[in-house]
């Protein structure tokens, strides 16, 4: 069984498909081209229009955003200014939340709860990038002898490519835009062509809090005609994409023929270890909550359930009793916390991970069967058990609401079945032995490991990933130095005494 808040037709009041522009050196354009019509996953009517930008688009952003930085004011602002433009733009958020939060719901399929939160949340790291905007320094050296001083400069690094995924449309690109702009970058903005909404009205807010024309740019549209300019083009110095593996290889090797910096945030296939001292009331929750939230369409899923061999028949009853109470449906519905599936594509590719299982010899625990509520596309949340480490639904991202149970009898075993995948992004430990958790937490590969709890986070927190689930750290106290360049000043005091070549007799 499972429990579901029937679609509502009449959820959308007078919602009318809303037209975006995209913002191009501080102009407001249509594009010339046929726009992308957005179908809500949930109600399966067009909710909104963006203009599918081209090349030339892109290429016109990122020269706008190159002559904000090489001759406009951002860069050459004072950190308190700067600062100042940001927690203004962060009150603006704020008064807009609701408006936000709703087009992240219709786009995304999202629940609208589940979206205020996530607002809330972006509109602290607005916050906090600029606390960090006046905290960016560099270093000197007074002790290097009495003839040299030795000072280091921060500077912005420049033009930056932000590229941003469909399934936190608001929360990712305010995970990366605010510590760019606290460090005096400018930048070329590219949502996901599916959720662009909340980052264009994001545009309007910036302008509104003061930002110059040039330093955003917002382009919407493909990644083959947008993403591959903003990954590939010489006047940008960096690149921060979050997204699938798959398209974060294929931006470093763009980004590999200039040479770019590049942040990746990519996927992740992430284990919660359970020993059994752990306490379950505790973690039951979290292992609904860390397979559920945002139907598993989140890097951070905890999509596989390393359970020690002792408790792992109680602890799947366990889950599957409370997993029948998880509410899916209708995202505009506030009780609904798991929503839709982001396209009929993605459910089909969910739902041949979960009859691939089957057909390798897990069985279904609950669920595993895509629902009809009649309209949009819904998968039930499911359990797969009797899952092996070599199956595909073990070691592959599903990016959806299905979580594998797997076992273990030593910590050995535990940390290598958890190691043995291509992902380190994130991973979970529950034992009331610290010691134990400490243990795994340590010989465990990823880039977070959450101790008796999961998914927990804060903007001082640093996020990312091991091996292939990315490279560089965001958000924490060092977020704006990743957007920086370091300049090293070595400087001579007095007269020179120390020369490589003789020195002639002057003449008379």
């Amino acid at each position: 069984m499972v429990m579901t808040v029937l679609v509502n037709p009449k959820a959308l009041g007078d919602h009318r498909a809303r037209d975006f522009k995209m913002l191009v050196d501080g102009k407001w354009e249509a594009g010339s081209s046929q726009p992308i019509e957005r179908i809500a996953p949930s109600h399966g009517v067009v909710v909104s229009r963006f203009p599918a930008g081209s090349k030339a688009d892109a290429e016109r952003a990122i020269l706008a955003a190159r002559k904000a930085f090489d001759h406009g004011p951002w860069p050459r602002m004072t950190a308190s200014e700067r600062s100042a433009v940001l927690l203004k733009a962060a009150g603006l958020i704020t008064a807009r939340a609701e408006e936000l939060a709703f087009l992240d719901a219709i786009e995304a399929g999202k629940p609208i709860s589940q979206v205020r939160g996530e607002i809330a949340g972006s509109v602290d790291i607005w916050r906090y990038a600029a606390a960090l905007a006046r905290d960016l320094h560099g270093e000197s050296y007074n002790t290097l002898g009495d003839g040299t001083l030795g000072v280091v400069l921060r500077e912005a690094i420049g033009v930056v490519s932000i590229i941003t995924p469909w399934n936190f449309p608001f929360l990712i690109v305010g995970q990366k835009l605010p510590f760019a702009l606290a460090a005096g970058c400018t930048t070329a903005v590219k949502p996901s062509e599916l959720t662009s909404g909340s980052t264009l009205v994001l545009g309007e807010i910036l302008q509104e809090a003061g930002v110059p024309d040039g330093v955003v740019n917002i382009v919407t549209g493909t990644g083959p005609e947008v993403g591959a300019i903003m990954t590939s083009h010489p006047a940008v110095d960096m690149i921060s994409f979050t997204g699938s593996t798959g398209v974060g290889k294929l931006t470093m090797t763009n980004a590999a023929q200039t040479l770019k910096k590049v942040s990746l945030e990519l996927g992740g296939k992430n284990p919660q270890i359970v020993f059994p001292d752990a306490d379950l009331d505790a973690f039951i929750d979290a292992a609904v909550f860390g397979a559920y939230f945002n139907a598993g369409e989140c890097c951070n899923a905890g999509s596989r359930l390393i359970l020690h061999k002792n408790i792992a028949s109680n602890v799947v009853r366990r889950v599957v009793e409370l997993a029948k109470d998880v509410k899916v449906g209708d995202p505009l519905d506030p009780t609904t916390q798991v929503g839709a599936i982001i396209t009929p594509q993605h459910l089909e590719k969910i739902a041949g991970y979960v009859a691939g299982a089957t057909s390798s010899g897990a069985q279904v625990a609950h669920g595993g069967d895509k629902l009809d509520l009649g309209m949009g596309q819904y998968m039930a949340p499911t359990i797969l058990e009797a899952v092996t480490p070599s199956m595909a639904v073990a070691r592959e991202e599903v990016f959806g609401p299905v979580l594998s149970v797997l076992t273990f009898e030593t910590t050995a075993e535990a940390i290598e079945i958890a190691n043995a995948i291509d992902y380190g992004l994130s991973a979970g430990v529950w034992s009331r032995d610290f010691d134990t958790c400490l243990t795994v937490g340590r010989r465990v590969r990823a880039g977070t490991v959450w101790m008796n709890t999961f998914m927990d986070g804060a903007s001082e927190l640093p996020f990312g990933g091991y091996k292939q689930s990315g490279l560089g750290r965001e958000l924490g106290r060092r977020a704006v130095e990743d957007y920086t360049e370091t300049k090293t000043f070595n400087m001579h005091i007095g007269s020179r005494t120390n020369w490589w070549m003789p020195q002639r007799e002057k003449l008379a």
